[in-house]
Parts: C-alpha cells; structure tokens; sequence
C-alpha cells in the first residue's frame, strides 16, 4: 500500500550549451510568448524577484558575477537561480564576456532538479524582451525603416536574430563598436550572408541621430550619450547595457523600466537621473503597463531600460529543460542528491 502524500526527490539532469542552442534554434517565437507571459505573472504579482546580488572584485572591478534568484507561478511553477559572470577583458582572448549557469529547483521539495548552461538562455532571454517591447512600442508608429546597434557583440547578434524574426524588416542598418573592427567583424560575419545594407560608422551619436530604434549593448559603466539633440528624431531606444544615457536624455525621454524596484541601482541611467532629481517620476510605465495596453506618444523618444528579471531566465530555461526531457538531450546524473535518509547509522559516512 503507497500513502499518496509521500514524495521523492526528482532526478538531476545536466543539460550543456550545445544541447540549449539546438533546442532554442529556430524557436524564437516560443521564446518571445515565454516571456511575455513571465511578465504578465510578474505584473500579476505572482513572482517572486529578490534583488540581484552582485560578487565584485576591488583588484579588477571591472569583473563582476552576479546571482539572481526568482521563483515563477502558473501552471508551471518553478524556482531557481541564475549564476553569470561578466568578465569583459574575455573579448580580448577572443571570449565572451559572458559565462553563466541556470540551477532549477522543484517548488514541492525544494531540490535542485536541473543544471542548464545559461549564457545561451540569458542571451536569448534579453533578446526576447528587447524584440517584444521594439514590437510593442513601435506600434503607433510603424516597423523601424533603420535600426541602430551600439555595441556589436553576442548580446547585439542575438537581439537582432530575434527583431527580424519578429518582423522587423529594416532598410538600413548602422553599426559602432569602440573597437572598430568588431563593428567591421559584426557586418562581415553576422550580416555577410544576408540581404541587410549596413553602414559602420565612427561615433555612437551617429547611430543615435539616424536610426528609428536603436539597441545599446555594450560594457560602458558610465553614460556617454549626452546632448538634447540626439533624440531630435524620437527613436525607441531599448537600454539593454543600462549606463550608456545620460540624465538629461532620461529626463527628455518616456522612460519604461521592467521592474521600478529593480533597476533603480548600480549606477543604471535612469539611477543616476533620481540621484539627480531626487524622485522617480520621470518613469512613464513598467513592461506589465505596455503589455495590457499602454503606449507611449508616437512623437516622443521612448527608452526602454530592463535591468533584468530572473523570472525571464527561469522562464525560458524551464521551456528548454521541457523539450531537452522529450528529445533525450538532458544528462541525468545518478545519485547527485547524497543524502537522502534523514536517520541513518553512526559511521555511515564512512561507508561507500
């Protein structure tokens, strides 16, 4: 006779990057509803989204790796915790800069039952987000004839893999990176076998002042982009890098946050303009606001500033752990949880 209320700890499975790329391939219109209804839970208040916390290094504080821990409702629950790394002197070893692992734990026991290599799901998460909000404040205004790209490495690749697969279908686009080769590297590699006209120029301004949505994906820690005028053509602005604007430009601009508790901190655009003007009422509306359906004036520029909801990578990482389950790309690892008897004899951890 079984009691119906005893319960087992899930198996572990490990699943690698090179499984979570071919299992997101071609996906992205998945991924973007994923997201999307991350974001209507969290709005929904039926989240939970603890603050990032942040390992910095005083002898490299360029370095940093940060935690973030989330749980997500409905009707497939789960809790975890994403663990990336930002080293940006990787670029220069021909790296990444970023490197990251996705832990997934069952929300009846608590155990970990998942580890997915997360560098590909944080990429495509952000990129998701960026696609769905350019789709949502475009809207009263029309598909972007010219897209901007500050910052040409892995996060701008995939933002903009996930903008042309939601429709997007640019005439032009204009690209800079402050090592100028990988704008050139980014034309050649990324759009060299399509049918895209880019143009590289030599000042981050310059794409700023001639593109109708402009994506800002680098490592600056601190604003460069200053001048009332640069907004003179209203471009949507998705913020993905957070630091790149500065306050004037915030304050000129409608500004929608992903979560006003969370990006308010470590030194973001938008949290230096409250250090500067002492309130937060510059915020126009959170990404909840833009998805029940709240727009901003078609004449304005918008700027679009997530710091990042852990919610989203659990999101799209319990999406990949599904389908990694049923095409047998998950590696179980037996035995992984070591104890699991709660009494056992004096001497047993000398057993085998």
């Amino acid at each position: 006779m079984t009691d119906d209320n005893v319960i087992a700890a899930p198996a572990f499975h490990v699943i690698p990057g090179i499984a979570v790329r071919r299992l997101l391939r071609g996906g992205s219109k998945e991924v973007i509803d994923a997201v999307d209804a991350a974001y209507r839970l969290h709005g929904e208040k039926n989240t939970v989204n603890p603050p990032s916390h942040f390992l910095r290094y005083p002898d490299h504080p360029a370095n940093r790796i940060i935690a973030l821990p989330a749980s997500l409702g409905g009707d497939e629950g789960v809790d975890g915790l994403k663990w990336i790394s930002s080293f940006p002197a990787n670029i220069k070893q021909g790296l990444p800069r970023a490197s990251a692992v996705l832990i997934l734990n069952d929300q009846k026991t608590g155990y970990p039952f998942a580890c997915l290599e997360s560098s590909v799901i944080s990429a495509t998460r952000t990129a998701a987000s960026a696609a769905l909000m350019a789709r949502k404040l475009t809207e009263s205004r029309g598909r972007p004839r010219s897209i901007g790209i500050v910052g040409t490495g892995l996060i701008a690749r995939y933002i903009l893999e996930f903008l042309l697969a939601d429709g997007c279908k640019p005439e032009q686009l204009v690209l800079f990176d402050k090592d100028h080769r990988q704008a050139e590297s980014f034309a050649q590699k990324v759009l060299g076998g399509s049918d895209l006209d880019a143009l590289v120029v030599n000042r981050p301004e310059s794409v700023v002042r001639s593109c109708d949505l402009v994506v800002l994906a680098t490592t600056t820690a601190r604003p460069y982009l200053h001048g009332r005028s640069l907004l003179d053509n209203s471009p949507v602005i998705l913020n993905v890098s957070l630091r790149d604007i500065g306050p004037a430009l915030v304050l000129d601009s409608v500004n929608i946050v992903d979560d006003v508790a969370h990006v308010f901190q470590a030194g973001t655009s938008v949290h230096l303009t409250e250090s500067l003007v002492g309130h937060r009422d510059f915020v126009d509306a959170e990404v909840h606001d833009v998805l029940e359906g709240w727009a901003p004036p078609p004449d304005r520029p918008v700027v679009f500033s997530p710091f990042g909801l852990g919610v989203l990578d659990l999101a799209v990482g319990a999406l990949v752990y599904r389908r990694a389950m049923q095409e047998g790309l998950a590696t179980e690892i037996p035995g992984f949880h070591g104890e699991l008897e709660r009494h056992r004899p004096l001497g047993a951890l000398n057993e085998d």
